[in-house]
């Protein structure tokens, strides 16, 4: 593999409980290459989602190291990991997260007007367009059904045109009909973009669709992972 935009060197994650330290991650290492798309499986507590939140700098690992483009994310502070997520980064999740007391359009707007684009407004516009929802830009999120609002988080997400999108069960809270509509945008435009996309998902289909896939069973890779 050349040169992996996500790099991961005996990752571990151990969190506190009332029991005790949990050991979640145990010692993973994991390399995906620019314009790639890996599925993420295993079973539940199996660590896929705590996984995907070390790569966005979202969670601290307790030791290894995670490296994204060449930067050392495990040797960032908050500040410097938040501004790489603006520039580089972008996570789409289950829960589709927009805010509820903005429109559709502000909600897309958000990472543009972060990142001081000029044109956010028209690009959030475009964002909406891309996924079918331009009449729908000045509705607020409480009177879009689930797939509509799962396609501005997913606008929202790919707007800024990220190098590397993180996908947690974006399709889990959607009947199978809307969850095959946002799997073919997602795959869409991720390959328009030549996005790396790492997914977490349950649904075999739509592991299937990734180029690899990666199995994880109690905190660790079955097999090799590459």
């Amino acid at each position: 593999m050349p040169d992996p935009v996500l790099s991961l060197d005996d990752v571990r994650l151990t969190l506190g409980s009332s029991a005790g330290p949990v050991e979640i991650l145990r010692g993973i290492t994991l390399g995906v290459a620019a314009g790639e798309t890996v599925g993420l499986v295993g079973p539940s507590g199996s660590g896929k989602s705590s996984l995907l939140m070390l790569m966005g700098g979202l969670e601290q690992a307790t030791a290894g190291r995670v490296r994204a483009l060449g930067r050392d994310l495990t040797a960032l502070d908050e500040d410097a990991l938040a501004r790489f997520r603006r520039d580089h980064l972008s996570v789409v999740f289950q829960s589709f997260h927009l805010i509820p007391t903005m429109t559709a359009l502000e909600n897309v707007a958000i990472p543009l007007e972060l990142a001081r684009r000029p044109d956010a407004e028209q690009q959030a516009m475009a964002g909406l367009a891309a996924v079918g929802l331009r009449e729908r830009a000045h509705h607020y999120p409480a009177q879009l059904s689930g797939g509509e609002q799962q396609r501005v988080a997913l606008a929202r997400a790919l707007a800024p045109r990220p190098a590397i999108l993180l996908a947690d069960e974006p399709t889990g809270n959607l009947d199978e009909a809307t969850g095959r509509q946002i799997a073919d945008l997602l795959f869409g435009m991720v390959r328009d973009a030549g996005t790396t996309l790492v997914l977490v998902t349950h649904a075999p289909d739509l592991a299937a669709r990734c180029a690899r896939t990666i199995r994880l069973r109690d905190g660790r890779l079955e097999g090799a992972a590459g």
